[in-house]
């Protein structure tokens, strides 16, 4: 597929470059580093197994040299088929007979040894890894229950980014918890994960000149940019890291700082924003509204039903007309785990784009098949939380390419003003209560000095939230309820300047566990955890009035419908479905997540949108189309309400299997309604007469 993509678009440039000159560039690209004719030609020669490994493949140049095209292709092509041949043919036989199990009990499901011994079978890839395969398996079921025990009591199917910390050192630094009591164990200097964040009063640009020239020192968000970029595999040579607030803010911040309006043409002439999701996203709508404020023209890719894969005719459309601005590209949905060709990069940076990579659903090791060798985005846009399954609170990562610095706005009072977001990891404030200390609200608010002293930097708003940044008024109208720096303590923090000159030393257990893994046993563990869930989820099967057996006939309506993807050997960590009743009609996604959670799986909601569908499936464009109001402005779109579950490395088999049971209960008519009764028996009030 990859390479009809690449030859479709090669021949199309040459069919252009042979009826009219090549299009200059616009004036404000001339500094801008693009693709050479040698690694486009490299590209071209690379094929592109699951995660972009690239596989060397040579022309045909000798009869030797062809047979071992023709071996390493059809090797590949032959590892492929015979995953998803073994995935459908090894899972719910039905004893000797060729077809497969059907359920249409939800008290039917295997037990949970039996099936996994029965995915085991049918997936030997999972336990493949750099080394043993046992040995891979064992180490990630190991760390999972080591340092991560509270994952055992709940499925947590609702995280993407990348995990930072684990689990057991938030127990280890415990003592550094807020607490009203004055006589709690005085916490340590600082104890992951309670970091806090410092709102920056600054420009992208600003920050990644600050950063380049050696400006910001060292301190604790330095030490967590060194490791995560190390991680990553980000050279520091070529990138810097700004953090943001969040993944919403990051977006945003990259809208206000592109340089959307082509210089020297005295803003007439506007680049394009081109986003490239099959799903309704908060940032990706955040940024798209700051886009068409700054005179930007919006663009949306389409996906075809019912794949939803990318449709390369449209997306070739956009690519090739005028004024090229930014695409941001995620290579992976984050919503139905549909993986896109990472040659749409290449051919959009050949164009003149600029190309914003959106790393946020890749997997925690994703970015090492890439290995920003082949491709160099221009940015590069990741998540990242504290404690998978306890603490989503975090941060966002934004990676400039110093390369592309030319593409962002110069500094001024109003790109300043736009630029809400950017952030700088500091040392956690302690919440402790003073021996003078009144809890009395109208004794705290009689201060000796109205007027507060002012920051230690006028350009840094320190605030004490741990999720969030607090309002001004709110930050000083309770000053005491954060320990001063130089208050003594034993032992005292350290005061934020010295923090900030020199580099603390940080353990990120999180990136260190998915770096002991490795990226082979992390992809086998969520690839096979994936295509067995999406399999299980269609072996679900109302009862027909006529079949009244629990297991085999063929069942009536089927439970559950996936979109995107089925079984594929590149199919992403994501799994995008709805649950139908007996009658057709689809319940609520919402619904859907409110009962999970009270069987302690934790699910997501979301809207796919940007749905193509061919004529054929007409029927199918007026069953499921819903109509909505947009995130960015517009007044209505069509799309699909559809339920999601996100797979992370450290996600089990048995959290698969925990949710399809949960999924099968639906089986039972009368579900819903056993526990709609069931919550308000548990939550009614007694009314004493």
């Amino acid at each position: 597929m990859l390479f009809l993509i690449a030859k479709y678009l090669s021949s199309s440039s040459s069919r252009r470059r042979g009826s009219s000159k090549h299009t200059a560039a616009a004036p404000g690209d001339n500094n801008r580093e693009m693709p050479a004719a040698a690694a486009v030609e490299r590209e071209r020669e690379q094929g592109c197994m699951a995660g972009c490994v690239p596989v060397a493949m040579r022309y045909k140049r000798t009869g030797a040299s062809a047979k071992v095209v023709t071996v390493t292709a059809s090797s590949a092509r032959t590892s492929r088929h015979g995953f998803v041949r073994s995935a459908a043919s090894g899972l719910f036989r039905d004893g000797a007979a060729a077809r497969g199990r059907y359920f249409t009990n939800h008290e039917s499901l295997p037990p949970l040894p039996e099936a996994r011994a029965e995915f085991a079978a049918a997936f030997p890839q999972y336990s493949a890894g750099a080394g043993d395969g046992e040995e891979a398996a064992a180490a990630a079921d190991a760390i999972r229950a080591r340092e991560y025990p509270h994952l055992a009591r709940h499925a947590c199917l609702d995280y993407t980014g990348v995990n930072l910390f684990s689990h057991a050192q938030m127990d280890s630094s415990s003592s550094s918890l807020p607490s009203t009591s004055s006589s709690s164990p005085a916490p340590a200097p600082w104890q992951p994960p309670f970091f806090d964040v410092a709102y920056r009063s600054a420009t992208l640009r600003s920050q990644v000149e600050q950063c380049d020239s050696g400006g910001i020192g060292g301190g604790i968000g330095r030490a967590v940019a060194r490791r995560i970029m190390a991680s990553m595999k980000m050279p520091e040579e070529e990138y810097v890291m700004v953090c943001a607030a969040n993944r919403t803010s990051a977006f945003r911040l990259l809208a206000e700082s592109y340089a959307f309006s082509s210089p020297n043409s005295g803003g007439r002439k506007k680049k394009k924003l081109l986003a490239v999701y099959d799903y309704e996203s908060e940032a990706v709508g955040a940024m798209s509204a700051a886009a068409r404020r700054r005179g930007a023209e919006v663009l949306h890719a389409t996906f075809t039903w019912p794949g939803l894969r990318l449709h390369a005719a449209d997306l070739r459309k956009k690519l090739l007309r005028r004024h090229q601005g930014l695409m941001v590209f995620p290579l992976v949905s984050r919503m139905t785990g549909a993986r896109h060709p990472y040659l749409w990069m290449s051919a959009a940076a050949e164009r003149g784009w600029h190309v914003a990579l959106d790393a946020s659903a890749m997997g925690a090791k994703d970015l090492d098949t890439l290995g920003l060798s082949l491709l160099r985005p221009d940015f590069v846009v990741c998540n990242f939380f504290k404690v998978f399954g306890e603490n989503p609170s975090g941060f966002a990562g934004i990676f400039v390419k110093k390369a592309s610095l030319a593409a962002l706005v110069e500094d001024s009072p109003a790109a300043v003003a736009r630029s809400i977001g950017v952030v700088s990891l500091v040392p956690p404030r302690r919440w402790s209560l003073r021996d003078d200390y009144s809890t009395d609200l109208d004794l705290s608010r009689s201060f000796t000095n109205p007027d507060p002293p002012p920051p230690q930097s006028a350009e840094i708003d320190i605030t004490c939230s741990f999720s969030g940044p607090l309002s001004t008024a709110a930050a000083a109208a309770t000053p005491e309820i954060c320990e001063e720096e130089e208050a003594p303590a034993p032992p005292p923090p350290p005061p934020l300047p010295e923090a900030e000159e020199k580099e603390v030393a940080v353990e990120l257990r999180g990136l260190d566990h998915a770096d002991a893994l490795g990226l082979i046993a992390i992809g086998n563990r969520l690839r096979c955890i994936s295509n067995w869930l999406v399999i299980a989820m269609q072996k679900l099967k109302h009862p027909h009035p006529e079949d009244t057996a629990a297991i085999g006939g063929g069942g009536g309506q089927q439970l559950v419908r996936i979109y995107g993807p089925r079984v594929s050997f590149s199919r992403g960590p994501a799994v995008a479905f709805n649950v139908y009743d007996w009658k057709g009609e689809k319940v609520a996604p919402g619904m859907v997540q409110k009962l999970a959670d009270r069987h302690a799986v934790s699910l997501t909601c979301g809207f796919l949108r940007n749905v193509s569908f061919a004529d054929k499936y007409d029927a199918d464009r007026t069953a499921v189309l819903e109509r909505r109001r947009s995130n960015e402005g517009e007044e209505e779109v069509w799309g699909i309400h559809v339920v999601n579950a996100s797979l992370g490395f450290l996600s089990s088999f048995e959290d698969a299997y925990r949710l399809w049971a949960f999924v099968a209960k639906f089986l039972d008519a009368d579900f819903v309604e056993k526990e709609r009764w069931r919550y308000t028996a548990l939550n009614q009030k007694t009314v004493e007469v």
